[in-house]
């Protein structure tokens, strides 16, 4: 499997050079489409997001679920910055999502190292839990429920290949379940703090500790002080989001 997808991949030569110009032209294209401001423009850059990764495909169909599921962290974030872009206030703001997802494709994404790829998988989240909830805040119970679930198991799944963890898919459900349970509950009373939703902040702020805390156990680095340390901080904020927000202000 990994060979089909080296011989898939071009490293050198004018096939690389073609690649790498087309991934860095994604972003200015996208730019682009979105500042013609019409609705088939937008629905056409977000197609050319998945079009981007054809390389899923180009193998057998029985490899086509692994391969969607490596892959579903790159399409979140790109489907997100779509999103960001059309919400973005100026031409200037959308180009510089532009050039956010530019680096994301250039050096975060081709990345391996199992820091990068836990940096992959908490970006993946914040982003696709962000877009989400900024372009459906009116969205029905039981889809916020289940997309908030799958991004965040879709997360998990990535974060926790870097590692090799034999509890991966495991640990994924129960992370999704907690994330679509939490969603749930506060889709009855969907806050937000600017542009990010109560459930956002929330998740991201006991995703990133929870990860943090894995990552540096796994390499042997977590004392008891800094394990308490980084709990403290998850605590402290979910305290901050219950004690400081208006739970009568209804949304959904």
């Amino acid at each position: 499997m990994d060979d089909v997808l080296r011989r898939l991949k071009p490293t050198k030569g004018f096939s690389s050079l073609a690649h790498n110009s087309l991934l860095a032209a994604l972003p200015l294209i996208i730019f682009a489409l979105i500042r013609l401001n019409q609705s088939q423009f937008t629905q056409l850059a977000i197609i050319l997001v998945v079009l981007s990764k054809w390389r899923m495909f180009a193998v057998r169909p029985r490899f086509w679920p692994a391969n969607i599921r490596a892959n579903s962290v790159d399409l979140i974030v790109g489907i997100s910055v779509v999103v960001f872009m059309l919400h973005g206030s100026s031409a200037w703001v959308q180009f510089a999502w532009a050039a956010a997802y530019e680096i994301w494709l250039i050096y975060i994404k081709p990345a391996n190292a199992a820091l990068m790829i836990s940096l992959q998988a908490g970006i993946g989240q914040l982003a696709g839990l962000s877009a989400l909830y900024l372009s459906w805040p009116s969205g029905p119970m039981y889809g916020l429920t289940l997309l908030t679930g799958l991004i965040c198991f879709l997360s998990a799944r990535h974060f926790f290949d870097a590692y090799e963890e034999s509890y991966s898919r495991l640990l994924s459900y129960l992370w999704g379940y907690f994330a679509a349970s939490l969603a749930w509950v506060l889709s009855h009373w969907l806050l937000y703090y600017g542009a990010l939703s109560q459930p956002t902040i929330l998740l991201t702020a006991i995703g990133y500790g929870i990860s943090a805390i894995y990552y540096l156990d796994h390499y042997d680095k977590l004392s008891r002080a800094l394990k308490q340390q980084l709990i403290a901080i998850m605590l402290l904020i979910v305290l901050v989001v219950i004690i400081f927000s208006d739970w009568g202000s209804k949304v959904v």
